[in-house]
């Protein structure tokens, strides 16, 4: 069997960055300061369809946005961390409350603030367009960019590796 498979079978959290993640990394302002942020419809599907089949997902972003809590809300993300200076330290926070270790994370990036998420997870993904030192740190790059279905193709491959073979 793949061994990308068998480590995305062990996972039972899944760790996302926001903005060039969750959405294309453009950021909206208006005359007035303020931000707007755009969602792929498909990503959403499968953070649902993650959800359902019982696995654990948190977003972890440097930035505070109140439209990224706002989709996350809407999705049913239950842990959303913001204006987060050490991933890594809120990353294994998350794990010891969840009592889920690095063997059973994956965390999808795209950008160096990133990479300490990658420090504490067994399975460590890129979006296509991420900056060159995260995807030579990733185990798997995705065929979407950032914003564009990522999320959907990174969520299709742990539902396919929990299924049996």
């Amino acid at each position: 069997m793949d061994p990308l498979r068998v480590s995305l079978a062990r996972i039972r959290l899944l760790v996302l960055d926001a903005d060039g993640v969750l959405t294309d990394g453009l950021i909206y302002w208006d005359a007035h300061g303020e931000s707007s942020l755009a969602f792929h419809v498909r990503d959403g599907w499968g953070i649902r369809r993650l959800i359902e089949a019982g696995l654990l997902l948190a977003v972890i972003s440097g930035r505070r946005s109140e439209a990224l809590a706002g989709r996350i809300r809407a999705l049913g993300i239950p842990h959303l961390h913001q204006s987060v200076e050490d991933k890594a330290a809120t990353l294994t926070d998350l794990q010891t409350s969840l009592g889920c270790g690095v063997a059973e994370t994956a965390a999808l990036g795209d950008d160096e603030p990133d990479l300490p998420l990658f420090s504490r997870a067994a399975v460590r993904l890129a979006v296509a367009d991420a900056h060159p030192s995260l995807l030579a740190a990733a185990d798997y790059v995705t065929r979407a960019p950032g914003g564009r279905g990522a999320v959907r193709e990174v969520a299709d491959l742990l539902l396919t590796a929990r299924s049996p073979a």
